[in-house]
Order: structure tokens, then sequence, then C-alpha cells
């Protein structure tokens, strides 16, 4: 069984950004499913190349629902905040950007990556890009969650979702812990989509959820303290936000 961490680095020009160490793997079954309708993101797709169904390492029918639970993560949890928005906060929501068609890029092929800020993400990422206001993910390091659960995927684009919401609303509301409280939208949106009834999560997917945040903790050599939370935190955060809703999220709430 591989194993993944995420950590969160701020750079001088305002990027955000989350690297990983993961190693590839084949890939599982896919029990979350996304039963909305296509949603259009942002104002246009950022620039970035096609990435090759022959870099995921995925065969042909596998690595079409791999994109299947990319494009169904991007829609619900664009469209719950699209749908909710009204409900927790004023003015109109703006959806962001979205890297190429579907925030995939290849960070062993830099000619696929987006960049942001002037930085190159390279491999293992996944981030919410602040200045220019896109989200993406690095192929690899999606295939080896999805490896082991498509909650992985679901998760992930949830989790930059979140930040995408803490640039949107009043700096007031955004806790200190930005990390745990992205995790808390995730939660949010990821079961707030589920009551809506655009996602159905089938027998075993908590237990991928709870795996999945035990994986993206800080408690390894490869992060630091004080990043995303230990296991305890992380699961603790996204729980909050499933059972409470985003105002749970708030900070002071």
């Amino acid at each position: 069984m591989s194993s993944t961490v995420l950590t969160r680095r701020v750079l001088a020009t305002g990027l955000v950004l989350l690297t990983a160490t993961a190693a590839l793997t084949g890939c599982a079954s896919a029990p979350v499913r996304y039963e909305g309708t296509g949603t259009v993101i942002g104002d246009g797709p950022v620039e970035a190349n096609p990435v090759e169904e022959e870099s995921s390492g995925l065969s042909e029918d596998d690595y079409d629902e791999f994109l299947d639970d990319i494009d169904g993560g991007i829609s619900s949890a664009d469209q719950y905040w699209t749908d909710h928005w009204s409900d927790f906060f004023p003015g109109e929501y703006t959806s962001p950007s979205v890297a190429g068609d579907n925030g995939l890029y290849d960070g062993y092929d830099p000619s696929t990556d987006p960049g942001c800020g002037g930085y190159d993400l390279g491999p293992e990422n996944a981030f919410y890009c602040i200045p220019e206001d896109f989200v993406a993910w690095d192929l690899s390091l999606m295939v080896n969650g999805f490896a082991d659960g498509d909650t992985w995927v679901y998760l992930v684009i949830a989790h930059e979702w979140g930040h995408a919401i803490q640039a949107r609303i009043d700096p007031t509301l955004v806790a200190d812990q930005t990390e745990l409280q992205a995790d808390c939208f995730a939660g949010a949106s990821m079961f707030g989509s589920a009551a809506d009834g655009k996602l159905t999560f089938d027998d075993g997917d908590l237990a991928e959820i709870t795996t999945a945040l035990s994986r993206l903790a800080d408690a390894t050599e490869w992060t630091s303290s004080g990043d995303h939370g230990d296991p305890f935190q992380r699961i603790g955060a996204f729980d909050i936000g499933r059972q409470g809703g985003p105002t749970a999220c708030f900070a002071g709430a």
C-alpha cells in the first residue's frame, strides 16, 4: 500500500501550492458517482497542454473511469457552491478556473505544467493558484490516490475548491489554520452534494476518506508540523464540515 503526504507552502508571489510525495500504483473501483449536470467553470480554461493517457499508467478503460471521476469531482464541488453560496454569503459566487480541460497536468512533462505566478509546479502537487485564480492537480498524485479508491480524487478537488472559497469570503471568516478549514469546506461540499442527490457514497467510502486524510497529514518526514494538521485534526475538521456545513467552518465557529 502506497503513502502520499501533502504539505503547503506560500511563496512570495502569493502562490499557494500543495506538494506531495507519491508512488504510482494500479487503479481501483469507483464507488463515488457524480449524478449532476456539467458546469462551466470560471471564465475559461487555464492554458495547459493535454495529458496523455499513456503517462497515467492506467488501461484505457481505467483512464476513462479516472477522468469521469475527475470531472465529477470538479462538477460536484462547483455545483454545490453555485447552488448554496447565497445560503451563507452575500454577493454572487464566481467559479475558479480549472487548468486545461480537467485540471490535470503531468509534473514530469514541463510542457503540460500550467505554472502559477511565474513558477512551475512540478510533479506530485495539487494546488489553488491565488494570483491567477485556478485549480490544478498533478496526474501522478491523483492516480496514486485513485489506486485505493476514487474518494481520494473527490477529496483533493474539494479541498482545493475550499481554498478558492477562502479567497472569496470575508477575511474575518477565514481561519488561521487555513488547511484545516479547507478540509472542513471539503466535508461540507462533498456531503452537501450527497444531500442534494448529486453524489452517491457507497459502503467503504467513509473509510477511504479517513485513510486519505491520514495520509495527507503532517506526521511524516515529508511535512512540517502545523501545515495541514495531524490525522486526527484533519479527520476532525472534515467531519465538522460534514455534519455542520460551511458555517461550522468559519473562524470562531
